[in-house]
Formats: structure tokens, sequence, C-alpha cells
């Protein structure tokens, strides 16, 4: 197995203990929560950036680095329901189900279906759209940092933005995604 490989499967890992940190009730819970989605980010980012640096891009990692993606994004979108809108978590998680769907109909078809470039901004703005919730979580566990008010003000008005855009991201760059392989649920 290579190394970009080994990185995709460590991603899976880090979004275990990630899911402990949320759900533990340790002080410094939510810090720590941040800094394992942060190291499980860079993989994301490195794991890409060595294969096709290496050439070493592999039907395994076509098929495992997004959906190693998609478990980390719908486990923190999940663990953030009270801070995001549950239907914006159902929204972002059905959307995920679908291209997973449609990526195993391909298969079976012995198609690989890869990532896309508007597939790989919606995944930004779905990081960056967490990576703030957690801060302001973070920002919680240390007494004094930022008072609640301003956590409030800052989870409302950017939140919700941050929440609107990455949903219309999400559905809008699926919705192109099944345009484009239309003629796989076709033969169906």
């Amino acid at each position: 197995m290579n190394l970009p490989n080994k990185l995709t499967l460590f991603r899976l890992a880090l979004t275990g203990a990630f899911v402990l940190a949320m759900e533990g009730r340790a002080a410094w819970g939510h810090a720590v929560a941040l800094g394992l989605f942060l190291a499980a980010a860079l993989t994301d980012y490195l794991d890409g950036v060595i294969a096709r640096k290496r050439g070493l891009i592999t039907d395994f990692g076509k098929l495992m680095d997004p959906l190693a993606d998609k478990v980390l994004t719908a486990s923190a979108f999940i663990c953030l329901i009270p801070q995001v809108p549950a239907w914006a978590v159902i929204a972002i998680i059905a959307r995920e189900f679908l291209i997973t769907g449609l990526r195993l109909l391909a298969g079976s078809k012995g198609v690989v279906l890869p990532a896309e470039r508007l597939g790989k901004h919606k995944t930004g703005w779905q990081m960056a759209t967490i990576i703030f919730f957690l801060v302001l979580l973070a920002a919680g566990d240390v007494p004094g940092l930022l008072p609640v008010s301003a956590r409030d003000f800052a989870s409302g008005i950017f939140g919700t933005a941050m929440v609107w855009i990455t949903v219309v991201l999400t559905v809008y760059s699926g919705g192109a995604y099944f345009w484009k392989n239309r003629a796989l649920i076709g033969e169906a």
C-alpha cells in the first residue's frame, strides 16, 4: 500500500478519535477535536499532493479518498448538530450518500468515478464551515477567551452564512455530478 493510501486510512482513524473527543465531556475536548480535525484535513491535502507528484494514483485511492472525506465531514457535521441546523446536516449527508451510491453503481459497471473540481470546492467549504464552528467551541473551552455573546454573534451571523453557502454548493455540486454521469443512471 502506497503512502497516499496509508494517509487516507489514517484519516479514517483520526475521524474516530475526533468523534470520541467531541462526544467526551473532558476539559479541552473541543480543542482536542479541533486539532484532530485539522490533522485529518491535512492528510486529505497531503495524500492528493503526494499521489499526483509521485504518480501514485490508484483505483483504491480514487474510491477511498473521497469516501474518507465523506466519513470525516459527515461525522463532524453530525457532532455539530446543535450549532449547525439538522436540516443542513441532512442535506449535506444525503448528497454524500447519493454520490457514494452513484460511485458504487459505476463500480459495478467497471467504471471508477474520481472526485471533480467542483466537489473539491464543496469539500473545502464544508471543511471551512466545520473548522469555524469547532474554533468557536474550542474557544468556549478556555474560560474568558471569547465571551459567550461574541461566540453567539459569530455563530449567528457568520455561521448562518457559511452554512447556507456550504449547503447550496453541496447540493449544486451533487446535482452537477449526477448530471454529468446521468448515462450510468439510465443504464441501471
